[in-house]
């Protein structure tokens, strides 16, 4: 065609018909249900040039609202964070940006020593021995985990919490739908939220793959019993597996130094945009161990030398998925790894260094206290409905109106309020999950204390 991009001719459109033995595109969709199948055609705009265009879209844009204008309290898996300039500068590279799977090392050495330095940053965080590169995000992660914990056990049996994300949850159980691996809920204590470990104790047996845990939990406050819950694990040889918002480390014990098996979580926060909930990084690591490497997931990446030694270099040295190997003995189908992301996370996190981690961590959790202590004082709220030590997020409820009511005000008042869990949770009641980061200034809680105190007191 000497319009390649220009939609078919009608001509065009009838010849490939013919083809395929057809006579109307229509019986292409006829396997469609005709109740939902389109009527009419889209009312579409007619065609303008490039500056209408471009004018059009800005206007639209305009309509945005920025952090600084609308300061948003949702978290619940991906949070809101300051992105150095450098970290976007670097990603946007030729170099990492246009590449795809380093195949041929020889000409992927860049991208390689990247995505080696990632491996061994987020192996050092979670204080486990080796980190893959990388996974499709936190849920994905989850996914994999129990699928390789049921593999390396041989046995059926996946033991997540109560309080767990739900979109998490969904995830994990369409992994285990095809190898009948069976997920079983535990409890939490009403008053604390912690993990019923009376439950768990009676739950665990010789059939349990694994027991997964998150710290903090998907409602924000610190799994206190990580030691109790990882004995119970291993005493009946389950693995234990716990899930993290890697900012949290920067405060709390690497979930290796006290008995993670393997290790999943959200890589988001670590130079990467919110972007309307993605692109997302799944971090996934494990320990050190013949029967987990061979294993694990996705893609490692080593550190080698040259025939005659004189100079080291970088390769794939594990890649278990069914493009390299017999399916029947591929570990895993991903394919289109978050090489980006883990490369915009490297570089956050050297940037950062430990001690700007834990400076990150400090602030963000001081300001989810100082918010708890001005919300707490309000008539008609309950403000963290378990007693447990949080970390940034925090639950809020209720006693009469509704949730939606009060965020509906809120965005009235410019803020975006917190995540609504009454669906996630309905025992909860009208109940919110609250996230706050560095990027929240005092005036900004400050601000929602006093709008969510004018909206409740006034009885909205």
């Amino acid at each position: 065609m000497a319009h390649p991009f220009i939609p078919n001719t009608k001509e065009t459109r009838e010849q490939m018909l013919r083809e395929i033995g057809l006579s109307d595109a229509a019986e292409l969709f006829k396997d469609i249900p005709p109740e939902v199948r389109l009527k009419n055609r889209l009312n579409l705009p007619p065609a303008m040039p490039e500056l209408a265009v471009s004018n059009h879209v800005r206007a639209i844009l305009s309509k945005n609202r920025s952090f600084t204008k609308m300061p948003t309290f949702l978290g619940g898996g991906v949070w809101p964070h300051y992105l150095p300039a450098h970290v976007r500068q670097v990603v946007k590279r030729s170099e990492f940006l246009t590449s795809y799977t380093p195949y041929q090392p020889e000409t992927s050495q860049g991208m390689l020593q990247a995505l080696f330095e990632y491996q061994s940053l987020i192996a050092e965080l979670v204080g486990l021995d080796v980190a893959n590169a990388s996974m499709y995000d936190w849920a994905t992660s989850l996914g994999e985990a129990a699928l390789m914990c049921a593999r390396i056990t041989g046995r059926g049996k996946f033991i997540v919490p109560r309080i767990v994300s739900k979109d998490r949850l969904s995830v994990l159980k369409n992994y285990a739908a095809g190898p009948s691996l069976e997920i079983v809920e535990v409890g939490y204590d009403s008053e604390s939220g912690q993990m019923d470990l009376s439950q768990l104790d009676g739950m665990v047996d010789k059939g349990t793959a694994g027991v997964y845990v998150e710290n903090p939990s998907y409602l924000g406050f610190v799994e206190t019993q990580v030691d109790e819950i990882a004995e119970i694990a291993h005493k009946n040889g389950a693995l234990f597996v716990v899930g993290v918002n890697p900012i949290s480390l920067g405060l709390l014990k690497p979930p290796g130094d006290y008995g993670a098996d393997i290790v999943i979580g959200e890589g988001q926060p670590l130079g990467n945009p919110v972007s309307f909930g993605g692109p997302t990084l799944g971090i996934f690591a494990c320990r050190d161990e013949q029967r987990f490497l061979r294993q694990l997931p996705g893609r490692l990446i080593g550190m080698t030398k040259t025939v005659d030694g004189s100079a080291r270099g970088f390769t794939m040295v594990l890649q278990t998925r069914e493009q390299h190997i017999r399916r029947e003995k591929a570990t895993s189908n991903i394919c289109s790894n978050e090489a980006l992301c883990a490369v915009a996370a490297a570089v956050y996190l050297v940037t950062l260094g430990p001690r700007g981690l834990r400076q990150l961590a400090e602030v963000c959790a001081s300001n989810a206290s100082y918010l708890m202590k001005r919300l707490e004082v309000i008539d008609g709220l309950r403000v963290s409905i378990f007693k447990s030590p949080h970390f940034n997020e925090f639950t809020l409820q209720r006693s009469s109106g509704s949730i939606s009511q009060l965020n509906t005000e809120l965005l009235k008042r410019g803020i975006h309020g917190g995540k609504p869990l009454f669906r996630e949770f309905p025992e909860l009641g009208e109940s919110a999950l609250v996230c706050t980061t560095e990027l929240h200034s005092k005036k900004n809680l400050d601000d929602f204390a006093e709008a969510v105190r004018e909206i409740v007191e006034g009885g909205k």
